[in-house]
């Protein structure tokens, strides 16, 4: 099994995020020279952006790609600016003709059919690229440190999300005090997001500096579930200097980023 991450290094999220929409670009090429559409899953955060934006500019043909994302709390309209539905229809679903975009609905009146739908569309339209971020502690989509599971059964489910995730979502500023963060919500779960043949992973910010430090060097454990990225076999993370600012991290040099992998 690998143990190993391709790391690359920039001086700032503009840069970061246009090098990952460049390399996102090339594999989507790449993919469809042999199959005729991609499928891909999006996450939505702010640590996104750059990524998201230079992405939606790139000559890809958008028609022949089907997107799913990742996440989505539990009780918000998907029309709520909070939402990720919302988010992502902003930052690229609305601005690109993707041939289909799937929605994960967590306004659901029935949340277990929901999980079984989607599910469903996973299974029928495997991913082929995973657009993913870390978060503070670690969690991968909303999988979470007490609810992650590398071996989970499950491909999309209900979790509760603990104090140090909803805490993130007031330090993104996407609400405006813990109360107002919902406490639950449905998630694609490790072995969902884990099928994906490709993973690019971006990073930036120096709240992330530390879950960039599990990531890479920790032991591979649900404690940091990010650390599971070391088992796949081609994943390519993307960092800015401030989220990569570790001693043990080794830079070297190159002519637009820093390859530590």
């Amino acid at each position: 099994m690998p143990d190993h991450i391709k790391v690359d290094v920039y001086a700032d999220r503009t840069q970061m995020g246009a090098a990952a929409a460049r390399k996102t670009t090339d594999i989507i090429r790449g993919l469809l020279s042999s199959q005729p559409v991609v499928n891909m899953i999006f996450a939505a955060a702010p640590s996104q952006n750059e990524f998201l934006a230079s992405l939606s500019e790139q000559p890809i043909e958008w028609e022949r790609i089907n997107a799913f994302h990742m996440d989505e709390y539990i009780g918000l309209d998907e029309d709520s600016p909070q939402s990720f539905a919302w988010y992502l229809k902003k930052q690229l679903f609305d601005k690109a003709p993707f041939r289909q975009v799937h929605l994960l609905h967590g306004d659901a009146d029935d949340l277990a059919a929901e999980c079984k739908r989607y599910t469903d569309l996973l299974r029928q339209l495997p991913p082929d690229i995973v657009c993913l971020g870390i978060g503070e502690n670690n969690h991968l989509a909303f999988n979470d440190p007490p609810v992650a599971d590398f071996n989970d059964r499950e491909m999309v489910k209900i979790v509760t999300l603990d104090g140090d995730c909803r805490q993130q979502q007031v330090n993104d500023g996407c609400f405006s005090s813990l109360a107002n963060v919902p406490t639950q919500a449905l998630t694609l779960t490790i072995p969902a997001l884990m099928q994906g043949r490709h993973i690019i992973c971006v990073v930036p910010g120096e709240r992330k500096a530390r879950a960039v430090y599990h990531t890479l060097h920790s032991p591979i454990a649900t404690t940091y579930p990010s650390t599971i990225l070391r088992r796949h076999p081609a994943v390519e993370m993307y960092l800015t200097r401030d989220s990569a600012d570790f001693q043990f991290i080794d830079q070297q040099q190159s002519d637009d980023g820093v390859d530590a992998g």
